[in-house]
């Protein structure tokens, strides 16, 4: 049994996989049988190419895993429509078309099989390719929105700091102009008694001579 490795699965070892499988499908041999085949061309165990298969690959080749077993049950019927050994190419070429809207056109079934599987992993493998840039894409936009989205909270730490010091600023000011308000009009209040003080104890008015003199 060869050891796991353990790197990743590549592009094509999924490939790999996905066509053997299908291979044996449409074939009608069982999917450990195209575990083991898989296992023995990639590295890897029967089981690791199984659990890949299952988890991961199967569910991206729903169209093709229909065609391949469209394609079995018709070679089961040619087989039991020909017991006497009658060529099975001869027979599927007489077929007009296949699952998927593939046209024999005198093709054995195998090779119309093999060229539609191809087709499909060709056209599978660009939109990987596509989607892996666009993937690629996104995580550019994702990084530049995270720099974008630091800087701002940075700014927003900056400002909310300077508004608490400005908030602060207020404050003293505030409370240093009412402080001051009570001190001017503590001082009004003692101008106010000190002159009515003094007017109560004199009086003073000017004599022919241009001199003071106090009135009692």
């Amino acid at each position: 049994m060869t050891a796991i490795r353990q790197d990743a699965w590549s592009v094509e070892d999924d490939l790999i996989l996905a066509e053997v499988t299908l291979r044996h499908i449409r074939e009608g041999g069982t999917q450990l049988a195209a575990f083991e085949e898989v296992g023995q061309k990639i590295g890897r165990t029967s089981a690791a190419c199984g659990f890949r298969w299952n988890s991961c690959v199967r569910k991206r080749y729903d169209e093709a895993i229909s065609i391949a077993k469209a394609q079995r049950q018709k070679r089961s019927y040619i087989r039991k429509q020909n017991p006497v050994g009658v060529s099975q190419v001869a027979a599927f070429a007489s077929l007009d078309t296949v699952e998927g809207g593939y046209r024999t056109d005198g093709a054995s079934e195998d090779t119309l099989s093999i060229d539609a599987v191809i087709r499909f992993l060709r056209q599978w493998k660009g939109s990987v390719q596509e989607t892996n840039r666009q993937i690629k894409m996104l995580e550019k936009d994702l990084r530049e929105k995270e720099e974008e989205l630091n800087q701002l909270r940075s700014i927003n730490d900056r400002l909310s700091k300077e508004v608490n010091d400005v908030q602060t600023d207020y404050r003293v000011v505030n409370d240093d102009y009412k402080a001051l308000i009570q001190i001017m009009d503590r001082a009004r209040r003692l101008a106010l008694i000190t002159e009515d003080e003094e007017e109560l104890k004199s009086r003073f008015k000017m004599d022919a001579n241009g001199n003071l003199e106090r009135i009692e």
